[in-house]
């Protein structure tokens, strides 16, 4: 038993048509809107550096990941 079926090309090209034209229309509107980023030093103002102790975190991390290397290799 099988099913038949017959490709649409014309319902198909069309919808490959409209597709293809909607995507070209995008990409032409997102290169008209060129970003300054003049309203990412707003967010960036209330942030600080890092702290002192940033290094108590680092070797933590790589404590741990050694620790988990001699879990599953040893």
């Amino acid at each position: 038993m099988g099913i038949m079926m017959s490709k649409d090309e014309d319902r198909n090209s069309e919808l490959n048509r409209r597709i293809s034209a909607d995507l070209r229309a995008r990409a032409q509107d997102s290169r008209r809107d060129d970003p300054d980023y003049v309203d990412d030093s707003e967010y960036v103002k209330d942030t600080k550096k890092t702290g002192k102790f940033t290094w108590v975190w680092i070797v933590l991390i790589i404590l741990a990941i050694i620790s988990l290397i001699c879990i599953f290799f040893i």
